[in-house]
């Protein structure tokens, strides 16, 4: 496991964990431009349940579980950019419950 400092680390960390909790791919990516830092997860392209890339319900549900959060929304999960969120998604995606809750950063 990485520390979550780095980006690309942590992307592929939470879509390695995705992948072998589920036996499914997740789409795991991270932000570009003014968003570099961010990382996205969602359905890939393959299983979205609409011609405007929404997920389908069975998988936002799934998501929403392999993750422990009440609910995923329809465009998926959003990662702010810091080392404390991406640590906790590391965590939710290994399927443990987070040593700490990242704090927003921002007003």
């Amino acid at each position: 496991m990485t520390d979550g400092t780095d980006r690309n680390e942590a992307i592929a960390e939470i879509k390695s964990a995705l992948k072998q909790r589920s036996g499914k791919t997740w789409s795991v990516r991270g932000g570009k431009g003014t968003s570099w830092g961010w990382i996205k997860i969602d359905s890939p392209t393959s299983r979205k349940a609409s011609e405007y890339g929404y997920m389908s319900e069975q998988d936002r549900t799934e998501l929403a579980s392999l993750l422990g959060l009440e609910s995923v929304h329809q465009q998926g999960v959003s990662i702010a950019a810091s080392s404390a969120y991406r640590r906790e998604y590391i965590e939710r995606a290994n399927g443990r419950v987070p040593s700490k809750i990242a704090e927003p950063y921002w007003d």
